[in-house]
């Protein structure tokens, strides 16, 4: 096969590469190589079930038309500080110029006009006040709300814009390797089961999301892409009755919280915070079971539940941060016999496990119906743990009751953002005619960030 742009990966990266190419009058012929399967054919049968299948060979939530963020929950920060480390790589002026420009096309296709988060009144100051005596920062960032279901009908509107324009989807393949020869790139070889297909293309554009950034790892290796060691954040996911978060949820929607805990004074973070929203789980290569949390526009639940994540950074020897937090995921299913582990705070704090007849008698009832009650101290590291607590113990003083002994913690909650490509503002890597974009690529974390990303990639390819 030939091609003139081969994009592997129909996250929102790959995606509006493809969409800006077309604004901009390109006559290149586009293909788009995804492993999952359409967004129509995306479903997760555990809302008949009421517990995770491990559906093969791909789990339908990570995987597929869209990618994992914009399936799960379809959150579009308007900020360019939140979603990653992208304006130092384009300036800052740019990255929010191009969030503006992106953010019109989602609403070209449906997303609603409602904005989350822009009050900016007194009950903002009150909650950043309490922020600062905690020693936290507070990012009060615009949220434009998708939800679940919308996101899925806005996706598949762009899927099929995409068809009708006549970009080339080919699904159910995974790229098995890229065509790399004398520094230069000139195509991809994928693969469905036992048949083999060489792609060649002018242009290799690389978004596999945060699903394929251990694959993009081993690629650069192979092929002396240059990268280095990124960020991997690891965590849990932190559940709480909808009353303790509701001053919050009403003025700000998403509360991003930034600390710096003692002792180890790593960074640790709130992200993706779900009102009325639910828990739920995903699972990636090698069965590694991982929690995430999602809300939906119309269907709410009574509580609230937000990542708490711990980032990490190694130097050498260690340069393998993603397979370490591969490791602090399987041992956390382990114990949890392949389920996510969920744990009181109170019980973490008391230095014991929790049992399922101590949830049944909480006030707070977990979303996540098939997690199993323990103790997920027996897998978290150290460092990680304690600042997690310090962290949670912090953000008690902005929302009193958020570090009570009923809040849930849910393990493990893993961001695979690491092997950050080297890349120029153009996005050129030091092989030619390849393009490393999205979440895989370690400069960006979520919807909105991978979305510009691809929009400036389409503009560059469009000329």
């Amino acid at each position: 096969m030939k091609t003139d742009v081969l994009i592997i990966g129909a996250g929102p990266a790959g995606i509006f590469t493809a969409i800006e190419m077309i604004r901009n009058n390109s006559t290149k012929k586009i293909t788009i190589v995804e492993k999952g399967v359409p967004i129509e054919k995306r479903v997760c049968p555990k809302s008949k079930t009421n517990m995770c299948v491990n559906c093969k060979p791909y789990c339908h939530i990570t995987t597929g038309f869209s990618g994992a963020g914009a399936f799960s929950d379809g959150k579009l920060s308007l900020n360019y500080e939140v979603g990653g480390d992208l304006p130092e790589l384009i300036g800052e002026e740019q990255a929010q110029a191009v969030i503006d420009y992106t953010d019109k096309i989602y609403l070209e296709f449906g997303a609603g006009e409602k904005i989350e988060g822009i009050n900016q009144g007194d009950d903002v100051k009150e909650i950043r006040k309490r922020a600062i005596m905690a020693g936290l920062k507070l990012v009060d960032c615009p949220i434009r709300h998708l939800g679940t279901e919308k996101a899925q009908e806005i996706y598949y509107k762009i899927e099929q814009y995409l068809i009708d324009k006549g970009v080339e989807l080919i699904f159910g393949y995974a790229c098995e390797n890229l065509i790399i020869e004398n520094g230069r790139c000139s195509g991809a070889i994928i693969r469905k089961k036992d048949e083999e297909i060489r792609i060649d293309a002018q242009k290799v554009v690389v978004a596999t999301g945060r699903r394929g950034a251990d694959w993009l790892e081993k690629i650069c290796a192979e092929h002396d892409i240059a990268h280095e060691p990124g960020t991997v954040d690891i965590g849990v996911r932190v559940e709480v009755r909808n009353e303790i978060m509701e001053y919050v949820n009403n003025v700000l929607y998403e509360s991003k919280l930034i600390g710096y805990p003692k002792p180890f004074k790593n960074k640790v973070r709130t992200f993706c915070q779900n009102p009325g929203g639910f828990v739920s789980q995903e699972n990636y290569d090698n069965d590694l079971a991982v929690v995430n949390g999602h809300s939906y526009k119309e269907l709410k639940s009574s509580n609230t539940n937000l990542a708490v994540l711990c980032s990490h950074n190694f130097t050498v020897p260690f340069n393998q941060p993603i397979e370490y937090a591969q490791k602090v995921g399987e041992l956390t299913n382990m114990l949890g016999g392949g389920h996510i582990l969920v744990q009181r705070f109170g019980d973490i704090l008391e230095g014991k496990r929790t049992w399922q007849k101590e949830l049944s008698r909480s006030n707070l009832k977990p979303t996540l119906p098939d997690a199993v009650a323990g103790d997920i101290t027996a897998a978290m590291p150290y460092r990680a743990m304690m600042n997690i607590i310090n962290f949670m113990q912090a953000v008690d003083v902005v929302v009193p009751g958020f570090a009570s002994t009923e809040t849930l913690l849910y393990s493990p909650e893993l961001k695979f953002y690491s092997n950050r490509v080297r890349m120029d503002k153009d996005f050129d890597t030091n092989i030619e005619n390849l393009h490393c974009l999205g979440d895989s690529s370690g400069w960006t974390r979520g919807l909105m960030m991978a979305s510009i990303m691809g929009v400036l990639m389409g503009r560059k390819l469009a000329r």
